[in-house]
């Protein structure tokens, strides 16, 4: 029974044990890299490696990071061993200093009792030794763990604190914002319509070829559907004698694409999902659209005064680090606390530029399928700088909202956006814009003919053809007439016009695909129709062809708001992009990486151990240099 509920409830405990989520994220920090923190409430645990305004922070607390994260434990050795050793004890400094700068928020050892009991109760954890054994699997004590949670109530109390501290957005921050944002304040598109839903196919194809035919639709519904009947198949409840607009949320899923597909109205055709057929008809479609400001206005606020909440922890954050006291106490643990570009008078640091890489979540498996020399080299020449100009960017923003005197707030990311879409604000796209893009990428609103496809090939034209007169005209067993006839039959299955095999190939013959796609001359055959008999690399084919389902092509009517939209999202980063290139030239911007890498490369070279190859001399390099063993000592100071 205990490690039923365990398992079931493990993600829980984890999220108490990581602790400092909340603020991290807001930080734009890397949540995965906070271990599991049982030293917070004791004695540290192992030889102290580096102090953080005096805390100390023991080699064993800087391993259990590495433990604790798979990417930073793929390799301890070269450029990016070192890396990974920066990005361990930034980490580390980042808690260290968040535990500090909550120092100053109280919690009673009521508080703290009253979460682990909620805790204890939801992992169904009710004796003592039950608590204490699952504490021990994660490196705690009772005392260790309630002195982390003390930790992390007051990290949360901090942040409310600052939170609570912070002025709300106000009315015109609100609607620059809405100006700026518009995608966040679209209603989702909707219709009004009715459906039938009935549980055999036959009737429902019945009922579509009535509705098809002119039949009242709300009739047929009150009189033959399952759901919603005592309103004539209405979608939504009916006002003012009108259905009211449903989203596509509310219909089966597949009900739902094909009903929203209908964006000019009509019907659908039988749609099956689960145990029931449906039949649902548009009366009308009421596009995406951005809503009026006074709809959302409150909304707005509440998006700025977040925005807001967030730059004045970022802003908290950030004097903690710059005022921080890092001292190395064991010289192995030594990071590259190198400055890689500055924006006017403010530093990127390298362990930031780090910390951001190694939160992509696509990272782990670059490095995972590159060996460690070829990984560095990709992670140096192509990840790194991408990462560094986004930092960049982000600082500068900060810098030309400040010089600039503009209206906009949040963190440094936030700002980044905001000042591009500021950059963007009078892009628009004209109906003749609209109409050129649709010509040129007509291919993408085409849907491509397919069919059920069975080749039957014969040696000569002669007995082709006489299959096809003879088939069409008794369209028996198709394996048995091809063979009794002196043809072979080759099921292809669900094939689209011009559709390609895995291996590229056509799937269907090119000629054969004409036949039955193009020409037009199908003769009907039982169930299904025979093509025109073609040549196919020396025998002679045709094609029996069932469930044909011509294609189409959407009109411009059809997908014109989803063209547009697609133009104003690509003018709108064009110009917001070019907008922000314009401000950059006014500042001063300096960047130093590639000193920075090159200096790390020599100085992991330097510390790989010699190795002495039979009658040659000692080697090392960047690639293979190993991070030092512990026990040396410095009294280095970095801030």
């Amino acid at each position: 029974m205990l490690q039923g509920g365990i398992q079931v409830n493990q993600k829980a405990l984890v999220r108490v044990l990581l602790i400092v989520l909340a603020v991290m994220l807001v930080l734009g920090m890397v949540a995965s890299f906070t271990p599991l923190l049982g030293n917070l409430g004791g004695q540290n645990k192992g030889n102290p490696a580096v102090k953080v305004n005096g805390t100390v922070i023991t080699d064993q607390d800087l391993e259990s990071v590495r433990r604790g994260n798979p990417v930073l434990g793929l390799t301890q050795d070269g450029v990016l061993g070192d890396d990974f050793k920066t990005a361990i004890v930034e980490s580390k400094v980042q808690e260290t200093l968040l535990k500090q700068g909550a120092s100053d928020q109280q919690v009673s050892r009521a508080e703290v009792n009253d979460a682990v009991s909620k805790l204890r109760e939801q992992l169904g954890l009710k004796s003592n030794k039950e608590w204490v054994d699952r504490l021990q699997q994660y490196g705690f004590t009772d005392a260790s763990f309630r002195e982390a949670q003390r930790t992390q109530l007051a990290w949360q109390k901090k942040l409310k604190a600052l939170q609570d501290a912070t002025p709300k957005g106000t009315p015109a921050e609100a609607q620059l914002y809405y100006t700026l944002h518009p995608d966040e304040f679209k209603s989702e598109a909707r219709i009004v319509g009715r459906q039938i839903a009935v549980s055999s196919e036959a009737k429902a194809k019945q009922l579509l070829a009535q509705a098809k035919g002119g039949a009242d639709f709300a009739k047929l519904a009150s009189e033959n559907s399952t759901v919603n009947k005592d309103r004539g198949g209405a979608l939504g409840p009916i006002e003012n004698g009108e259905p009211k607009p449903v989203a596509k949320i509310t219909l089966p899923a597949e009900v739902g694409e094909a009903a929203f597909a209908l964006t000019q109205g009509g019907l659908t055709d039988v749609v099956k999902s689960g145990d029931k057929f449906y039949i649902v008809k548009v009366e009308r479609f009421v596009p995406a659209s951005t809503q009026p400001f006074e709809a959302v206005r409150s909304k707005a606020i509440d998006a700025v005064t977040k925005q807001k909440q967030d730059a004045a922890v970022e802003a908290w954050y950030t004097d903690l680090r710059n005022k921080a006291n890092v001292e190395f106490v064991d010289s192995a643990w030594k990071w590259d606390d190198s400055t890689v570009a500055t924006v006017n008078d403010q530093r990127v640091r390298y362990p930031e530029l780090l910390t951001r890489m190694l939160s992509d979540q696509q990272l782990p498996a670059l490095l995972q399928q590159l060996p460690p020399a070829d990984a560095a080299k990709t992670v140096n020449g192509f990840v790194k700088p991408g990462v560094l100009d986004t930092l960049v960017n982000e600082y500068a923003a900060s810098e030309i909202v400040k010089a600039q005197k503009l209206p906009l707030v949040g963190s440094r990311t936030a700002l980044l956006a905001s000042l591009e879409a500021y950059g963007a604000r009078d892009v628009k796209i004209t109906d003749a814009q609209v109409r050129d893009a649709y010509q040129k990428n007509i291919s993408a609103y085409r849907t491509p003919a397919s069919a059920n496809i069975s080749e039957i090939s014969f040696a000569s034209r002669e007995k082709a053809l006489a299959f096809r007169t003879a088939f069409a005209a008794s369209p028996k067993n198709l394996s048995s007439s091809a063979a009794r006839a002196g043809g072979t039959v080759n099921e292809l299955g669900t094939v689209q016009q011009g559709q390609a095999d895995q291996s590229g190939q056509p799937k269907l013959n090119p000629l054969l695909d004409k036949a039955v796609y193009d020409a037009g001359r199908l003769e009907p055959a039982g169930e299904g129709s025979l093509s025109d008999v073609v040549e196919v690399n020396g025998r002679f084919s045709l094609a029996y062809v069932r469930d044909l389902v011509r294609g189409s092509t959407k009109p411009l009517s059809e997908v014109s708001d989803q063209v547009r939209e697609t133009l104003l999202q690509e003018a709108r980063t064009q110009a917001g992009q070019a907008y922000l290139q314009a401000q950059l030239k006014g500042l001063k911007i300096t960047k130093s990486l590639d000193k920075v890498l090159a200096a790390q490369e020599k100085r992991v070279a330097a510390q790989a151990p010699k190795t002495t190859p039979a009658g040659g001399t000692g080697t090392s390099g960047a690639a293979q240099g190993t991070t030092p063993a512990t026990g040396g000592t410095s009294g280095t100071t970095n801030k």
